[in-house]
């Protein structure tokens, strides 16, 4: 289930808080790993000179390449798999053109949907 299904979910539609069990949270785990290996094999590529469109188009082949979807892509309407904040950006900057220079300070968010389950 993604995102645009739980809106129409029965749980979301009353109100009620599921209770998951130890199945459900190899799933959250699941895509807990994957978020950091997205993480992880991103980093390498975070130099002077990139932009934050490049880190963009690698976490998002990363993603799929895993059999993930980027959960930030079209949620409302956001355009990009990856959300890059440079400096004074405080959170879910969006990737473009942007080249990293020395000396700035860039946080990256990755959320990943796995069979359901957003890590």
């Amino acid at each position: 289930m993604n995102y645009i299904a739980a809106e129409k979910a029965p749980d979301h539609a009353t109100h009620r808080v599921k209770i998951h069990g130890e199945k459900d949270f190899e799933g959250m785990r699941k895509a807990g790993r994957l978020a950091a290996q997205t993480l992880d094999y991103i980093t390498p590529f975070v130099k002077i000179g990139v932009t934050t469109g490049e880190l963009d188009r690698l976490c998002h082949d990363f993603i799929l390449k895993a059999g993930a979807f980027p959960a930030p892509l079209y949620y409302r309407g956001f355009p990009k798999s990856i959300c890059t904040s440079i400096n004074h950006v405080i959170c879910h900057g969006i990737p473009g053109d942007k080249r990293l220079r020395d000396g700035d300070t860039m946080n990256i968010d990755v959320t990943v949907i796995l069979d359901g389950w957003h890590g």
